[in-house]
């Protein structure tokens, strides 16, 4: 367990994810959690490189993003790791997040997660379409061989 409690700043980032998608916009949203679960994040024990938005009724839930518990917790204090998490938006920015889902091959994925100014946990999400892989390699290719014939 890490000695220093995170009280405000930058607690993780997704850096695969500018990798894997070209991002077009980026909202900030709020996280419904428990006690225990801030407890674990103000440690450091959170992991955001698998979260995704997924649309549940009329909210939105962040997945895929897992929470560790303390070792020192109670067993009063247990949560499920994994389960998703509602986000914290107004009504007009959950309406325009789930027409942005209902586009072919948009998703929303968390970028950063840190605590702002008043202590409040925040979760950046960015907005984007994935980069295919292909064509990744295709321009690695074509570098190559424009290095090689200089």
């Amino acid at each position: 367990m890490p000695r220093q409690i995170i009280k405000s700043g930058q607690v993780s980032e997704n850096r695969k994810a500018r990798f894997n998608y070209s991002i077009e916009d980026t909202i900030e949203a709020g996280i419904s959690l428990t006690g225990a679960e801030i407890k674990s994040i103000r440690y450091g024990l959170v992991t955001i490189v698998d979260g995704f938005v997924q649309k549940r009724g009329d909210n939105l839930f962040l997945a895929g993003i897992e929470i560790q518990k303390l070792p020192t917790a109670n067993r009063i204090a247990n949560f499920d790791e994994r389960r998703p998490r509602q986000l914290l938006l107004h009504r007009n920015q959950i309406n325009r997040l789930i027409g942005k889902l209902q586009e072919k091959g948009a998703t929303i994925f968390p970028l950063k997660l840190y605590f702002n100014n008043r202590g409040r946990l925040k979760v950046l999400l960015g907005i984007g379409y994935g980069k295919n892989k292909t064509d990744k390699r295709e321009w690695e290719k074509s570098k190559s061989r424009i290095m090689k014939n200089k």
